[in-house]
């Protein structure tokens, strides 16, 4: 075990639903790519993978499909994600003769149908080992939290198909709410807002493009506006439409609320003396969702506690899932062979 750790590399790997990131020791984040797969439909060949794929939505004959295939947070197509995690472990370690140890995160609570899935997904692709790690655990990790400490921290993970709170203490979970409402839904909320305020169809890039342009969760951040070409309901015809913030924000507010509710929850399931830690260290953000300008401010206002987003919000999973791994290596090369329970998920 010792030798295998020290020939072969080991990555960090976040699956998400919207993006795919890769740690490696010493290199840090060496790929992040969308999570994202164009097919042949007849065939089933993959003709691209990532960011290329993602260019494709919206835009290809009935001949190629563009797949996107993680749902909240888990696997819903198997063969796309296997050829998807093959790709990018080959891009993630180029002119490799060594198959790389891996580390892969999973939403918490997930199934163990699901977890398998996972595990042998990264197996097939290209992975001489395979663990997992819960994504609040990688978070935190990654967030630079002090994990292994008995104090209570709160990390809010905001990615594309999940939103993932955790309160982490002495190397694991203590309590934690996983729901399904994260930045995918903000994309459908105003998609759906435009068509009906508007009755105007955009698509699902478009939809991203205004969250990240002009997306607000604060009343306090800046007005701004953008335009965009959609298809008229009525006509038919493309048709200019100018959007403001207000109006997004207006248009987000249910998923945020549901973003804060899971939050609420979870301090209300912590113990009263690491709820006493969370109140003195606040909470953190992580996660792509993390950078909509006034959800910080937002989550204070409801809870009553200073909140921070981490620097590079966006890597936090990724960055904790290779540390995490980092960990069994360095325990394998000391003759270590215990895990540490709390920290890495069953291989």
């Amino acid at each position: 075990m010792r030798e295998e750790f020290s020939l072969t590399k080991y990555i960090g790997v976040d699956l998400g639903t919207a993006n795919t990131l890769v740690y490696c020791k010493g290199k840090g984040i060496v790929l992040k790519e969308p999570s994202v797969v164009a097919v042949e439909s007849e065939s089933g060949r993959v003709l691209a993978v990532g960011r290329e794929a993602k260019n494709m939505i919206g835009r290809t004959p009935d001949e190629v499909m563009v797949i996107r295939p993680m749902k909240g947070g888990v696997i819903a197509d198997f063969d796309v994600t296997q050829a998807m995690l093959k790709a990018f472990i080959e891009r993630s370690c180029p002119g490799g003769v060594m198959r790389p140890h891996v580390t892969i995160c999973v939403p918490f609570g997930v199934t163990e149908v699901e977890r398998r899935a996972v595990l042998e997904a990264v197996m097939r692709s290209g992975g001489k080992n395979a663990y997992v790690i819960e994504e609040p655990m990688a978070a935190a990790l990654g967030a630079e939290l002090p994990v292994s400490e008995a104090t209570g921290s709160m990390v809010v993970d905001i990615g594309g198909g999940t939103c993932e709170v955790a309160v982490v203490s002495f190397g694991g979970i203590v309590a934690s709410t996983s729901i399904r409402y994260a930045g995918d839904k903000m994309d459908a909320d105003i998609a759906e807002y435009v068509k009906n305020i508007y009755n105007l169809m955009i698509g699902e890039r478009t939809a991203e493009d205004i969250k990240i342009s002009i997306g607000t969760a604060h009343p306090s951040c800046e007005e701004k506006s953008i335009s965009v070409m959609g298809r008229d309901l009525a006509s038919g015809l493309p048709r200019l439409l100018t959007i403001t913030s207000s109006e997004v924000r207006g248009a987000i507010a249910g998923t945020i609320s549901k973003v804060i509710g899971a939050v609420r929850d979870t301090l209300e399931n912590t113990p009263p003396e690491l709820a006493a830690d969370i109140v003195s260290r606040g909470i953190v953000l992580t996660g792509g969702g993390a950078k909509l300008p006034g959800l910080d401010l937002l989550i204070q206002e409801k809870t009553g506690i200073d909140v921070t987003v981490s620097e590079n919000a966006e890597d936090c999973v990724a960055v904790g899932a290779g540390m995490a791994l980092s960990v069994l290596a360095d325990r394998s090369q000391n003759g270590a062979r215990k895990q540490k329970r709390g920290l890495f998920g069953r291989k």
